[in-house]
């Protein structure tokens, strides 16, 4: 291959891999808490870490929600996040914000009782939690 050809390949994979980066970044928006849910998942992300590992080694829960947590324990310890941590509060955003989601899913799948059981903070916080998951709606 030539020099320019090089060049090609090089600007259509960087650019391929912005638009991704842009998609992923979107659909975090489109499934973000409304309002202030977002300030108090920031709020709860150290309760919502120590649910996440407990449900993570839950036995009893479905296999499709242990799957769920633990890809997003390796989301979370990995040193690449969608948005990077050092940006101030958008950061941690995208953190609480993928958090949340997973949660949506585990909470419906598992129930609610079951993840009442592993939470690690107070009442206040899991009221917060369902609101967050949208069990309060329904």
């Amino acid at each position: 291959m030539t020099g320019s050809v090089w060049w090609d390949v090089v600007v259509g994979v960087a650019a391929g891999l912005l638009l991704a980066w842009l998609a992923l970044v979107a659909v975090l928006l489109l499934v973000r808490p409304r309002g202030a849910l977002l300030r108090e998942a920031l709020r709860l992300l150290p309760d919502l870490l120590r649910l996440v590992r407990r449900l993570a080694a839950d036995r009893d829960l479905p296999r499709g929600a242990r799957v769920r947590v633990a890809l997003l324990l390796v989301y979370l310890a990995s040193p690449i996040d969608l948005v990077p941590d050092f940006i101030p509060v958008l950061g941690y955003a995208d953190d609480a914000i993928v958090v949340a989601a997973v949660l949506r899913g585990v909470v419906r799948r598992a129930g609610l009782d079951a993840v009442r059981g592993h939470w690690p903070g107070t009442d206040d916080g899991f009221a917060a939690l369902t609101r967050l998951t949208g069990l309060d709606r329904g």
